[in-house]
């Protein structure tokens, strides 16, 4: 059996609005656990894909700062 995380993850918050998308990613961090960063990464990737170059060196920057 093929499994793609991925696509996993992307089909559960297919359809997903805003306030559900964030209610997401909030509860995600919040909660702390390790098994939630997969799907973090999977929303992160879907942003990096949708975000000009501008926006992308914002994001580099934010995280640069917050990991110093």
């Amino acid at each position: 059996m093929n499994f793609n995380l991925r696509n996993a993850i992307l089909d559960n918050v297919s359809g997903s609005d805003p306030s559900q998308i964030e209610a997401t990613i909030v509860d995600a961090v919040n909660s702390g656990e390790e098994k939630m960063l997969p799907g973090l990464g999977v929303l992160f990737e879907v942003y990096w894909n949708e975000v000009d170059q501008e926006e992308r060196q914002e994001v580099i920057d934010q995280i640069a700062n917050g990991v110093r």
